[in-house]
C-alpha cells in the first residue's frame, strides 16, 4: 500500500514574490488613500485574498501586477463600504454645479493631494481611479459598482468639488 503524497499548498507561490511585491502593493495603496493604517490594512487584505485565490482550482498566475489589481479592488471595496456608512449617517446633498473644463494645466501637486484628501469618499474614489490610475470611465464604473452614466455624473460633480476646493485652498495659501 502506498502512502498518499502530501501536496504543497499552492499559496506558497506567493512566498517567493512577497518581499518584492509587498512594498509595491503598499506604496500603491498609500499613494491613493493617503492613510498609513488604511494602506496597511488593505495590503493585508490583498495578500489574504491572493492566498485564497491561489488555493482555488484554475488559480491565476501570481505576479506583482496581479496583486496590484487585487489591491485596486480592495481599495474600491473600501470606498464603497465607507460611502455606504456615511450615507447611513447623514443625508447627502449633491448640488449640481455648472461645470467648466479643462482642468488647470499647472496644478500644485501638494495642494492637489490635500484637496483630494479633503473630498467626500465617492469623489476621491472616482477622481483617483480616473485620473491617478488612468482608468477609463467604464472601468471606474465597474470598480465602484455604478453604471457608466452614474459614474460620469459623479465624475462631473467630483471635478467641480475638487476645482472649488483647490481654488479655496489657493486663496488661503496665496
Amino acid at each position: 500500500m502506498t502512502e498518499p503524497r502530501v501536496q504543497p499548498d499552492p499559496a506558497f507561490a506567493l512566498l517567493g514574490l512577497y518581499e518584492k511585491a509587498l512594498p509595491e502593493v503598499y506604496g500603491y495603496l498609500l499613494a491613493r488613500c493617503g492613510n498609513r493604517v488604511l494602506a496597511e490594512e488593505l495590503t493585508s487584505e490583498t495578500f489574504l485574498s491572493a492566498v485564497a485565490a491561489c488555493r482555488k482550482d484554475h488559480a491565476p498566475p501570481v505576479s506583482t501586477p496581479w496583486l496590484i489589481g487585487v489591491a485596486r479592488h480592495k481599495l474600491a471595496d473600501h470606498w464603497r463600504r465607507a460611502e455606504r456608512e456615511q450615507r447611513g449617517l447623514r443625508l447627502v446633498h449633491d448640488a449640481e454645479c455648472d461645470v467648466e473644463d479643462p482642468w488647470d494645466d499647472q496644478l500644485d501637486h501638494l495642494r492637489a493631494r490635500q484637496v483630494l484628501e479633503s473630498l467626500a469618499i465617492p469623489h476621491r474614489a472616482v477622481l483617483t481611479l480616473r485620473y491617478v490610475d488612468g482608468l477609463p470611465v467604464r472601468d471606474v464604473a465597474t470598480h465602484l459598482g455604478r453604471t457608466i452614466h452614474a459614474t460620469e455624473a459623479l465624475l462631473t460633480r467630483a471635478k467641480t468639488a475638487f476645482r472649488r476646493g483647490y481654488q479655496e485652498k489657493e486663496g488661503r495659501d496665496g
